[in-house]
């Protein structure tokens, strides 16, 4: 079983615990490509590209001309603990144990725009790229052409000798559809989060996505070993609710915001 979660905007780059073990991504050769793309750009093309302020674009524009293959702790740091936002919020990964983050580093996987698919504990440098970037490339006008079946082809490799052989949904449909679900060869399990009042119910888009953190929070501690044991995560007031699911989509609701 795997689960796919988004990366996030905001980073956080104050130091990691220094014992904690990392480990090098997959697509290296790949994010230099990207890199050098976004080298050749001004920062007033990557305000336009990204449509962020003038600020924002220098900053970037900073981190692509510091960005290196050979990423080492300090200048680089585990993506678990690097991004932040409401998913990462929701995870809270600086306060598990590392026997948690261990289970993790096999079960859990980051879509990335710059880095492709990141294991919790590889090292990443700080970088803005969203995968809907309409990037030109040798490969065609966007990221999703540019990665095109290597991100499902790694996740296939990887849930083909997963126990079950399960991919749990947590990325936003943006990040998501640079995967091909139907060449997985295996079953695909999307949450949806909802939260009501009086009984009608929605998805708010941040309660939403710390839920997402806090299903794969609650893998981490609990270890299911079946996709069916996600269905008792009832973490902040979420519960299942069976009447309104489907058989790969799930839904949990809550009556108030925790």
């Amino acid at each position: 079983m795997l689960f796919l979660i988004s990366p996030a905007k905001t980073l956080d780059y104050q130091p990691a615990p220094p014992d904690l073990p990392h480990t090098l991504p997959r697509f290296t050769e790949h994010s230099t490509e990207l890199i050098e793309l976004l080298r050749a750009k001004t920062p007033a093309e990557i305000e336009s590209l990204m449509s962020i302020s003038p600020s924002l674009a220098a900053l970037n524009t900073a981190r692509y001309a510091a960005w290196t293959p050979q990423a080492a702790p300090g200048p680089a740091k585990q993506a678990l603990l690097a991004f932040m936002g409401d998913v990462y919020e929701g995870l809270d990964a600086a306060s598990l144990s590392h026997d948690e983050l261990g289970y993790l580093q096999q079960r859990l996987r980051i879509l990335s725009g710059l880095y492709g698919v990141l294991r919790p504990l590889d090292l990443m440098q700080p970088y803005r790229l969203e995968m809907g970037t309409r990037l030109n490339n040798a490969h065609g006008r966007d990221l999703y052409a540019f990665w095109g079946n290597r991100l499902t082809d790694v996740l296939a490799a990887e849930l083909a000798t997963a126990e079950p052989q399960v991919l749990v949904n947590l990325a936003s449909n943006e990040y998501f559809k640079a995967v091909r679900p139907k060449q997985l060869g295996v079953r695909v399990v999307d949450c949806v989060f909802e939260d009501g009042t009086d009984g009608r119910y929605k998805i708010v888009s941040f309660y939403a996505k710390r839920a997402r953190g806090l299903m794969v929070r609650f893998a981490a501690q609990r270890r299911p070993r079946s996709v069916e044991e996600l269905q008792q995560f009832d973490l902040e007031g979420y519960r299942f609710v069976a009447e309104v699911s489907e058989q790969d989509r799930w839904v949990f609701r809550r009556d108030k915001a925790a």
